[in-house]
């Protein structure tokens, strides 16, 4: 078919103008349904929120704090073999000084001295018993809660 060149519509059949005609409001009522779910869109998810990357970051994060949760533990572990090594140490530390304390003639360890050791022995059975669970692999502990309290 030749392109008028008037300007005017083709002349097509008029089965093809129902075709046409009926595409042109199929598309019409799309761009109206583009446009409400658009939306409906905007006023569920202000400030252009997507929700598939909203998943995909929760998603994320929990692999993130899974893994934060699996280093805490391990800093944890690491901390109680610290403590553990220190009290044996200290033991054999205040073991040898009573005896060089005995051996010298020296007056022995004081009340004082001996409150102190007891209440440090104390505050590491307290910590042991705290976060013994959180060190164990097959019990589940607030990983953070222990780790704040530690620094604290």
């Amino acid at each position: 078919m030749a392109a008028d060149l008037s300007g005017r519509r083709p002349r097509h059949h008029s089965a093809v103008n129902e075709v046409l005609s009926t595409l042109a409001s199929a598309s019409s009522a799309l761009a109206d349904v583009q446009r409400r779910l658009d939306l409906e869109f905007r006023a569920s998810y202000p400030d252009h929120a997507n929700p598939v990357k909203l998943v995909a970051r929760v998603k994320r994060i929990q692999e993130e704090v899974a893994a934060l949760k699996g280093l805490c533990r391990e800093l944890l572990a690491q901390k109680q073999e610290l403590i553990d090594k220190m009290r044996t140490s200290l033991g054999v530390q205040r073991g040898m000084a009573q005896r060089l304390l005995a051996s010298s003639g020296l007056p022995l360890i004081s009340d004082a001295d001996e409150a102190a050791y007891a209440n440090l022995n104390q505050i590491i059975d307290e910590w042991t018993a705290h976060v013994g669970p959180a060190t164990g692999d097959d019990r589940d502990v607030d990983t953070n809660q222990i780790l704040f309290s530690s620094i604290v």
